[in-house]
This record gives C-alpha cells, structure tokens and sequence, in this order.
C-alpha cells in the first residue's frame, strides 16, 4: 500500500476517495465526502438515479452517479429506468431528452443554466423555415437541441449513431442540424448522400485545430490521438481515430495505447484515467463551462429541495418522442 492510499484508507468513503485521489486532493475529500454520503441517502429516500454524462467531473461521475456515457446511452437509460426521479448530470437538453422519454417522472437538473451553444444555434422556427426551403427533404436533428427543435423533426441522431441514422432513411438527400461539423464529417463517410448543413458548432471543440494535433505529437512522440465528430473536419484528418466518447472509451480499453490525446472536454480524459491507470492522457483538452456547473453541492440541494424540475409542453413530447424513438431503433 502507498502512503498515498494509506491516508485515503482513514478518509470518509474511503473506498469512492480511492476511484477520485488522483484528481481531487486529500485535504478536500472530507467535504466532498459529506455531500457523497448524503446524496446517496436522498436517492434511497427518493427513488432517484443520477445520470451522468460522460464529460462530468471525476468526483460525480465516480462517486454518485448510477448510470453514466454518452448522450446516446444516457437516452437509452432513461428510456428504461424504473426510477421515479432522474437527476441529470449534464447540461439542460440532456434533462429534457430524459422527461420527453420519460414524461410521467420527475427530471432534476441541478443547474438551470447548464446549457450547451448547439442547442442554442437554432429554434423551432428555423427548422419550419428549412423545411419550406427544402420541401421533402428528412430532418435529421442532433440530439443536442431544444425538445422544440426535436419536435420538429424526423428523427434525432448522436454523434455515435449520426451515420448509421443517416444510411436508415434511404434518400440521397438529407438536413443535418445543428452541427455542421458533424453533418460535414458524415458527408465524408457517405458521399453518396448530400448532408445539407446548419452553422451550429460547439463552443469546446470547435476550438480545436489541426495545429494543436501536429504540437501534441511533435511533445509526445508516438501519441495517439482521438477527436470527437464535433471538431472540425480538419481536426479529424490529424487525427488516427475519430469517434462518439462511447467509442473513444472503447478505444482506450480495447486497444489500450501507451499514450493518448483526447481532442475533446477535458473530465473525458480525467475519467477514463480512472479505470486505465495504464494509459498516460496527455493534453490539449478544453473545458465546458455548461457542465461544470453541475456539482456535487447542487446534485445535493436537488433532490432535497427536488429542484429544478425539467418541464416539456404537453404538444411537443408526442412528436420529440418520436424524433428519439426513431433515434432509438437504428441499430449501426
């Protein structure tokens, strides 16, 4: 045992202190601790279940939360839980998703303003605009839009089934919103389609550049590079693979390389290094403000007080629930 582990072994939840010690010091743990321990208390007494996405802090995505991954899995889950309150820790068109599948429970997002730059780049309006512009032409909506936008829609699709949702409707045009850079990144795997695009982007891996791809292996020789679909296309070609945070995750523990770089939100990389201590994450990363604002002191004030209740107007959860059911079903 390490002197490292041996103090955490006399820390409170020792156990869940040694998932986290690499990312949260010691001296802090106790406090962090009280809200862990109550925080499991008030999903006993409540019948809650925290999902977590996979972009979330270390000390909630390893200590509290039940289920966590990508916004494809997170959809899924809640699709099935049995549980009569969903905190969502995430950002806020995670939590509608969760109520528009689930509109008979009791959805919490333990931070409001939790939002996200892509589903703020279009409205509803915007997609009856397209849709006279492009009679006929399936909408296909990323899943990271307003349950409005969503309701709007043909179908909903996430960056690990975008492709596969694309092929589904067999037509050989399609909209693809928000995201452009996803839409573009698809275009490339199926020229045989014409993917017509929105300027939607996201505010952390838009950021990214093709330059910081080249300086990360000209630091670490060797390295592996991973990108999110998000990125630009540029990104992508610097990149050796190129995937869903699901996929990267099963990249890292399939393939197990020495050393990785994570073209995405930086709490990708601090979680999987939890369970591949073998792997050496190096950066660039960026941060997203919108999910660091969950904590595990407004986790804890969410289902004590059982705030912020996620509300979707009774017209739009019939036609959002079929644009993610739609989502659903495809099946790469």
């Amino acid at each position: 045992m390490t002197a490292m582990t041996g103090r955490a072994a006399a820390l409170p939840e020792a156990d869940l202190y040694e998932r986290v010690r690499h990312h949260v010091p010691a001296i802090e743990w106790p406090a962090l601790a009280a809200e862990v321990t109550a925080i499991q208390a008030l999903k006993r007494r409540r019948n809650a279940v925290v999902l977590a996405h996979n972009y979330q802090a270390p000390e909630i995505f390893h200590t509290v939360a039940d289920i966590v991954g990508d916004s494809l899995a997170l959809a899924r889950e809640a699709a099935r839980t049995d549980a009569d309150v969903i905190v969502l820790a995430g950002v806020h068109f995670m939590a509608e998703t969760a109520k528009i599948l689930n509109p008979g429970k009791t959805v919490l997002i333990p931070d409001p303003a939790a939002g996200c730059s892509l589903a703020e780049s279009i409205t509803a309006a915007d997609v009856r605009a397209l849709r006279r512009r492009y009679p006929g032409v399936p909408v296909v909506t990323y899943v990271n839009t307003s349950a409005a936008v969503k309701a709007e829609s043909d179908l909903c699709c996430t960056s690990g089934n975008a492709k596969a949702v694309v092929e589904s409707l067999g037509v050989d045009r399609v909209l693809m919103i928000p995201d452009e850079y996803l839409a573009q990144n698809v275009q490339a795997d199926l020229p045989q389609i014409e993917i017509l695009t929105w300027a939607g982007h996201c505010e952390v891996h838009e950021r990214f550049t093709a330059d910081d791809i080249r300086e990360a292996r000209d630091a670490y020789p060797g390295v592996t590079v991973l990108a999110h679909p998000e990125c630009p296309p540029a990104v992508l070609a610097e990149a050796d693979f190129a995937g869903s945070t699901a996929a990267m995750q099963d990249y890292v523990e399939t393939r197990r390389p020495a050393q990785v770089v994570m073209i995405t939100e930086c709490a990708m990389a601090d979680n999987l290094a939890v369970r591949n201590p073998d792997v050496a994450f190096v950066k660039p990363c960026n941060l997203c403000p919108h999910m660091k604002r969950i904590t595990l002191a407004k986790i804890r004030r969410s289902l004590e007080t059982m705030t912020h209740a996620v509300t979707v107007p009774d017209d739009l959860i019939a036609p959002a629930r079929r644009a993610v059911e739609r989502m659903l079903a495809v099946r790469p």
